[in-house]
């Protein structure tokens, strides 16, 4: 079996969330890239790998197949552009860029030089949801007709960086909307969205209500809001959106945004997650013709005409293996990936209309 070798771009909180993932016997990190010392030696002594001083550096080292870019959002572009014209494939945290033009400049550079381009961690990736996608392709239940989503956060008070909170809606609607574009297939034809910037000492767009409209006559409503009031775990069973037990009181209101690094890989408050379910991304329920489907931690209930019942998902023996899986037959097998770069930047495009829709108070039409 060929192991992928993966070099590393940020050893931030995307990369701690999916350094589990990287434990797959069919990858292998061998290199990394951070400006934290702390956070390089950490990585020395986790991986056995060898840290670089650059992104461009690393990228240059013949031993890397894929660079997984986990750098602040505005370097997506950047770092992705120069792993690909290196000639190494790509998986790109979400969101994949800040505007369709970085966005597309990254699609044509892996054309260009024939290296996969993937898109990811989203929470389409989830088991529950990858499940729910088979049940709908599979007809049993009749067309989907609409979609509904409902999460409530603390994301707006948990530690940030600077001007991170800048963009806070393209990184949580990009969840939120890639779930509903793997589910409902077809292509997002019409956005009419509220935004809400609440709190001036934390200026950012930390809550959204929107109505998609799918070319197919299907819609999506999606709700988010992050500001630390109700906690819509609560439906969830107090697991969290990384499938973890939570306790009903467990908000991060108001953390020191001097605290990220600290709670980073590599500094001292830096603790790995245990996951006890899948991954999700607050209520989501899927209404097809003839039963409502649920994604849940540990399955999916279906609410059919003459049976209710859950299909039952065992909890993942690696977090986000997933993401391996389709990076796997992306590289090795040659396979197309479902979160390929196109996808991503239609979702970016949805992310970018919630914006426009709510600034010019109208629908906007793709």
């Amino acid at each position: 079996m060929k192991k992928l070798r993966i070099g590393v771009a940020g050893l931030g909180r995307a990369f701690s969330l999916m350094a589990p993932a990287f434990r797959d016997p069919r990858v292998q990190v061998v290199a990394a890239t951070d400006p934290r010392a702390e956070a390089r030696a950490r990585f020395e002594s986790d991986f056995q790998g060898k840290s670089f001083a650059s992104v461009e550096e690393m990228c240059a080292d013949p031993g890397i197949d894929l660079v997984y870019v986990a750098t602040p959002h505005e370097l997506h572009a950047p770092h992705a552009c120069a792993a690909l014209s290196a000639g190494k494939s790509v998986l790109v945290e979400k969101p994949m860029a800040l505007t369709l033009e970085d966005g597309r400049r990254m699609i044509l550079a892996a054309r260009h030089t024939g290296g996969q381009l993937v898109v990811g961690h989203s929470h389409s990736f989830d088991a529950p949801i990858l499940h729910a996608k088979k049940l709908i392709d599979s007809q049993s239940f009749g067309a989907l007709r609409m979609i509904t989503g409902l999460y409530f956060t603390d994301f707006v008070y948990r530690p940030r960086r600077p001007g991170e909170l800048a963009a806070a809606l393209q990184n949580q609607a990009a969840h939120h909307v890639d779930i509903a574009r793997v589910l409902a297939g077809g292509r997002v034809r019409s956005v009419r969205a509220f935004t809400g910037d609440w709190d001036r000492a934390r200026p950012a767009n930390g809550a959204y209500s929107c109505l998609l409209g799918f070319d197919h006559g299907a819609s999506a409503s999606l709700t988010y809001s992050g500001y630390a009031h109700f906690d819509s775990d609560e439906f969830t069973g107090w697991i969290g959106e990384l499938g973890q037990r939570k306790h009903p009181s467990s908000v991060a209101k108001h953390a020191p945004d001097e605290q990220k690094n600290a709670r980073n890989y590599g500094g001292p408050q830096f603790k790995e997650l245990e996951r006890v379910a899948h991954e999700h991304f607050g209520m989501l329920i899927v209404s097809c013709e003839k039963a409502d489907l649920r994604p849940l931690p540990d399955g999916v209930m279906i609410y059919g005409d003459a049976e209710r019942r859950l299909d039952p998902l065992p909890p993942p023996r690696i977090p986000r293996v997933e993401v391996i899986d389709e990076i796997y037959a992306a590289v090795v097998e040659g396979k197309a990936p479902l979160h390929s770069g196109e996808s991503a930047l239609a979702t970016l495009q949805v992310c970018l209309a919630i914006l426009d829709s709510a600034r010019q108070g109208k629908e906007i039409l793709l």
